[in-house]
């Protein structure tokens, strides 16, 4: 069997080795062709090239508005420190030292020791106003809770 497949491919016609022109081109032909397809080519490259470019320039605005916003919440930051150490340093007004007085000298009387609601009362003071007067006291005054009832407030005045 093997001996007839190979007789039947030695008795095939020759097949010319050299192929044969199909096309017959002159060089501007030629030219013309190649330029018609690559011409799209190069429209699409220069469109990509025109989006790469409007990118870029988006890019440094925004990196440049990112810049800003930066600067804009140190800044921010920077003021808010400065607010609340202008708040830790809160100075009795006049006012409150002649009041801080007045409270030493309420304590002083009632045993060093006063319910806060007592001790408002008699200085004739808003909630507000004793509060903030207490606030700037913090180093004459101590205030814990009462013992019978933990609502109320004791004022005791330290040594």
């Amino acid at each position: 069997m093997a001996n007839i497949a190979l007789a039947r491919i030695n008795s095939l016609p020759d097949v010319p080795t050299q192929e044969e022109p199909v096309f017959v081109l002159t060089s501007s032909e030629l030219q013309d062709i190649i330029t018609r397809a690559i011409q799209p080519l190069q429209d699409h490259i220069e469109s990509l090239e025109a989006t790469v470019a409007r990118q870029d320039e988006k890019i440094a605005a925004l990196e440049s508005t990112q810049e800003h916003d930066v600067n804009r919440i140190c800044l921010d930051i920077c003021q808010d420190r400065q607010r609340l150490a202008r708040l830790e340093k809160v100075e009795p007004q006049p006012m409150q030292k002649d009041r801080g007085d007045i409270l030493r000298a309420l304590l002083a009387a009632n045993g060093g020791k006063m319910l806060a609601k007592d001790a408002r009362q008699k200085m004739h003071l808003s909630k507000e106003l004793f509060s903030m007067l207490i606030a700037s006291m913090k180093d004459d005054i101590e205030i814990k809770p009462y013992h019978l009832d933990r609502r109320q407030l004791i004022i005791i005045l330290k040594p």
